[in-house]
């Protein structure tokens, strides 16, 4: 994220969204009217709102609403906490002891990202990562063409060492030449997907019920990202 920028559009909203009395002009907390007209506050709240997801992905639910009368009450609170989080996060990680690697779900493959993406803000993490593992199987048989099988057998026959045949087309995560590097990688594409359909998705569909932890669910889209990057960058090997 760049931070700076991110910084500037919420401080933009925070301004735009002072309460003035409608009369005077003087500033109450309880006032009717923002500094900036109403249209002007939409026009800027999508950018915002992109922000503090990435910021709070929870905010909707986490940051209470402290104003009946103003629409924009959570909005503004959200922002005005998420700021403070940009501005001081280095400090914050440095002496929390927590300046380690972050994984940004919005950076996992596209596949897997957008077959999440609206799940995952509002909070449905358990169908989030069930909806990115549908994007994943569709993608996979869209590359090789195929909707007459789907999850484990798709990958299986698709990274299989045997040739390509007439209507099975295969996918190679580097060129085919015998060695044991070869093997290794078409026998890890496939083992390493029956992993993802008996670990994750099946488990899921049978626990419709349990939801997951934040953490754990983005760990499970981490995991579908790697399958998604090798599918992506395979080359498709057809019968000649």
């Amino acid at each position: 994220m760049n931070t700076e920028w991110a910084i500037a559009e919420l401080d933009k909203f925070i301004q735009m969204t002072v309460m003035t009395n409608a009369s005077s002009g003087a500033y109450f907390t309880t006032a009717d009217k923002t500094a900036a007209s109403d249209v002007e506050v939409t026009q800027q709240a999508p950018v915002v709102e992109k922000i503090l997801t990435r910021v709070i992905p929870n905010w909707r639910t986490e940051v209470p609403d402290n104003s009946a009368s103003n629409r924009w009450s959570r909005h503004r609170e959200a922002a005005l906490r998420t700021r403070v989080e940009l501005e001081r996060q280095q400090e914050i990680k440095q002496n929390l002891g927590e300046n380690a690697p972050e994984l940004s779900a919005a950076e996992l493959h596209p596949w897997i990202w957008n077959g999440a993406s609206s799940l995952w803000q509002s909070g449905h993490y358990r169908e989030a990562v069930e909806g990115a593992i549908r994007k994943l199987n569709a993608e996979t048989q869209n590359k090789v063409g195929r909707r007459d099988v789907s999850e484990t057998d798709l990958f299986k026959q698709a990274f299989t060492l045997d040739a390509a045949v007439r209507g099975k087309p295969r996918l190679r995560r580097m060129t085919p030449d015998n060695s044991d590097t070869y093997k290794s990688v078409q026998r890890g594409a496939m083992a390493f997907a029956e992993g993802i359909f008996a670990g994750i998705r099946n488990p899921l569909s049978h626990e419709a019920a349990q939801e997951l932890l934040e953490q754990e669910a983005l760990e499970y889209l981490a995991a579908l990202s790697v399958l998604a990057r090798w599918v992506d960058a395979a080359e498709l090997e057809t019968a000649s």
